[in-house]
């Protein structure tokens, strides 16, 4: 009977709870971690940041943990990033059995999808997809790492960052934590860790559609808008970023890599938390670019967070349409409901609201911190990216648990933590009069 009582989005909330929960445990176990013991805030850190997808770690994920560890982390990132109802969903194809009513409900939730129609064969898709993607991008990583590292280490290290990069993780194993710096003119490593992102980003029902244009020459309306914003945003960023620091972080690079830093930069910041320069570096008017592409994010149905692609072209496109005196918002000659604009505002305001509350919180209990470092990593928090400025390990417990909090509401989703808990009242067939309030 109390089961009928939890609704999806609250399945969705306490399924990554139970991840993360379990995930921590694991984390404490003494061989988890090469030094035998780890304080149990960084065990729910590390595990909230992996499965979250968000790539924030407390400790040096390759010398501090062991494989034990790095395999546990690698488990979360892919749970999470694909959620706990796919693995649900491949264990009962696997098994045989049949997936009943309430787990399509709880799987069309999980990844945004309109209606339930057609989301089991849309689940296989993903599954296959990711596997595929993941795979091949560990293939080519650990062919170009090979001759460096030998070819057993080369494979792990090729499929670690290969999933952590297709589910916009942005955990690493290079230690120190210096992310990919070390590779910033290697076009290899560059583009397949950033294609891995992209590929991740756009949302499995992009992908899906993409897959499937020769046979139907068509895309949807939430297809257009996803690749355009998506495009539109990697163009921007990484003109902002080459134009920003070419005489700053990136004037000891040649023309050709700083143009491949600027665009690495550019589509890491989409939530997936790799760098190849030293973020530190970079002029404020470039940590703040970066800013405003994690809280973006990536798009709808993704491995990503954010705001999502297709929020921010609908609040810009209904600016566009109050600007020129119109009464609907328009895109490709269609028309966007109003409700779908009330959502998209709502999630904006629920994220800006959340970005002022754990930026205070955070400095409040860390009093001695730089409000743009601390700025910059509640956004990366709240975005699921994982880019810092290096305050991550200095935070204090209660910070940690803050930033904690801020991870969880961005992977699960401001919107969707709302539905979960609020009380649904009955729409009346009989309504107020209109009211007036001047705005402006």
């Amino acid at each position: 009977m109390i089961k009928n009582k939890i609704n999806e989005p609250k399945w969705l909330a306490l399924s990554f709870i139970a991840v993360i929960f379990c995930g921590s445990i694991l984390l404490y176990l003494p061989w988890a971690s090469q030094s035998g013991y780890t304080p149990y805030i960084d065990c729910l850190f590390a595990a909230t940041s992996a499965t979250c997808v968000t790539g924030l770690v407390p400790v040096e994920t390759a010398t501090h943990w062991s494989l034990f560890g790095h395999i546990v982390i690698l488990l979360l990132i892919q749970i999470g990033g694909l959620g706990v109802m796919s693995f649900a969903v491949f264990y009962a194809l696997v098994a045989g059995r049949k997936i009943h009513l309430r787990q399509r409900l709880v799987m069309q939730q999980a990844i945004n999808l309109a209606e339930v129609g057609g989301v089991v064969r849309l689940f296989r898709y993903l599954l296959g997809f990711t596997f595929a993607a993941e795979g091949i991008g560990a293939i080519i990583l650990a062919l170009r790492w090979s001759g460096e590292m030998g070819w057993g280490k080369a494979l792990w290290f090729g499929l670690f960052h290969s999933v952590s990069a297709f589910n916009n993780a942005g955990f690493d194993l290079m230690g120190g934590f210096k992310s990919l710096t070390g590779y910033t003119s290697d076009i290899t490593v560059n583009l397949v860790i950033s294609t891995l992102i992209i590929m991740g980003g756009l949302g499995f029902i992009v992908t899906y559609e993409l897959y499937h244009y020769r046979a139907n020459r068509k895309l949807s309306l939430h297809s257009k808008v996803v690749l355009l914003t998506t495009g539109i945003l990697l163009l921007v960023g990484t003109l902002l970023l080459f134009a920003g620091e070419y005489d700053h972080a990136l004037k000891d690079l040649p023309f050709g890599t700083k143009l491949l830093a600027a665009y690495f930069q550019s589509v890491t910041p989409r939530t997936a938390g790799f760098n190849t320069i030293d973020l530190t570096s970079l002029h404020l008017s470039s940590q703040l670019v970066i800013i405003m592409l994690m809280l973006i994010g990536a798009s709808p149905g993704s491995t990503g967070g954010g705001i999502k692609t297709s929020t921010f072209a609908i609040l810009w496109l209904a600016i566009y349409s109050q600007l020129r005196g119109k009464k609907d918002t328009e895109i490709f000659k269609r028309r966007i409901d109003t409700p779908d604009v009330m959502q998209a505002l709502t999630i904006f305001l629920l994220f800006s609201l959340t970005m002022v509350v754990m930026t205070y919180l955070v400095s409040l209990s860390f009093p001695h911190g730089d409000l743009v470092d601390i700025a910059f990593e509640v956004a990366s928090a709240l975005g699921t990216v994982g880019l810092t400025l290096g305050l991550t390990p200095e935070l204090t417990t209660l910070a940690k648990v803050f930033l904690v909090i801020t991870m969880f509401l961005g992977r699960v989703g401001p919107l969707t933590i709302g539905f979960a808990l609020a009380f649904k009242e009955k729409q009346p067939d009989i309504h107020w009069p209109k009211g007036k309030i001047m705005v402006g």
